[in-house]
C-alpha cells in the first residue's frame, strides 16, 4: 500500500501526548489538573475533561515509552487498513472515555484514587487490530512463547481483570480491560464487515 509509510494521525497523537507529558514532568499544576480524579468530578460537567486529559499525560518516561511504542506499532494498521482518519480518531478518544468508566464509578468517594496515561487508549487499538488476524502468531509471551492473537486477547482480559478485582498495585488494569473490551466493541460497531470476518476466522483458525 502506497500510503502505508505516512501515519499522520498516529503520529500527531504520539506527537501530542509525548510533548504534554514532558510539560507535566516539570509541572506539577499541569499534572494535577489533568489527572483522571474521580473524587473531584462530581460537581458537574466542568471536570468532565479528565476523562480525555488524563491520557496525554504519563507518569514517567518508562510508561510514557511503552504506551507511545505499542502505539507505534498498532496504530499504523488500524489508521491505515482497520478505519479511515476519523473513526480512527473516534476510536482513541471515545477509548479515553470508556476505559475509564468503571472505574469512575468506582472510585467516585476514594479522594485519594487518581490516574494517568493513555493505556485503555492504546488496549483499544490494539485489540481492534487483532480483529483482522485472530490465528496469526502476533504475540510472544515473556519473548519466548509465540500465541495466536485471540489467544492471547483472552489471557490479557483474564490477566487483567483479575489482577483489577486483586488490587495492590499502581497499574491501571481495569483501564486495560475495558479499553481492551471497547476496541472490539467499536470495530463492531463501526466495521461490522470486518467483524463478520472475524467471527468467520474465528471458527475457522488455520495453524
Amino acid at each position: 500500500m502506497n500510503d502505508f509509510a505516512q501515519f499522520p494521525v498516529t503520529f500527531t497523537i504520539i506527537g501530542i501526548t509525548v510533548l504534554i507529558s514532558f510539560i507535566a514532568f516539570n509541572n506539577a499544576a499541569l499534572r494535577n489538573k489533568a489527572l483522571f480524579y474521580p473524587y473531584g468530578m462530581q460537581g458537574g460537567f466542568k471536570q468532565y475533561y479528565r476523562f480525555l486529559s488524563h491520557g496525554f499525560i504519563h507518569a514517567d518516561y518508562i510508561h510514557l515509552f511503552f504506551n507511545m511504542f505499542t502505539l507505534y506499532q498498532f496504530g499504523r494498521l488500524a489508521e491505515v487498513i482497520l478505519f479511515n482518519k476519523t473513526q480512527y480518531i473516534l476510536l482513541y478518544l471515545t477509548a479515553l472515555v470508556a476505559s475509564s468508566l468503571f472505574d469512575f464509578v468506582k472510585q467516585k468517594n476514594n479522594s485519594g484514587y487518581a490516574a494517568l496515561g493513555a493505556s485503555g487508549a492504546v488496549s483499544a487499538v490494539l485489540f481492534a487490530s487483532i480483529i483482522l488476524g485472530p490465528w496469526d502468531i502476533g504475540v510472544a509471551i515473556f519473548g519466548v512463547l509465540p500465541l495466536p492473537n485471540i489467544i492471547f486477547a483472552v489471557l490479557y482480559l483474564v490477566y487483567c481483570a483479575y489482577m483489577d478485582k486483586r488490587g495492590g498495585d499502581n497499574i491501571g488494569h481495569g483501564a486495560h480491560l475495558w479499553g481492551s473490551v471497547w476496541g472490539f466493541v467499536f470495530t463492531a460497531l463501526v466495521r461490522p464487515d470486518l467483524f463478520k470476518g472475524f467471527l468467520e476466522k474465528l471458527m475457522n483458525p488455520n495453524f
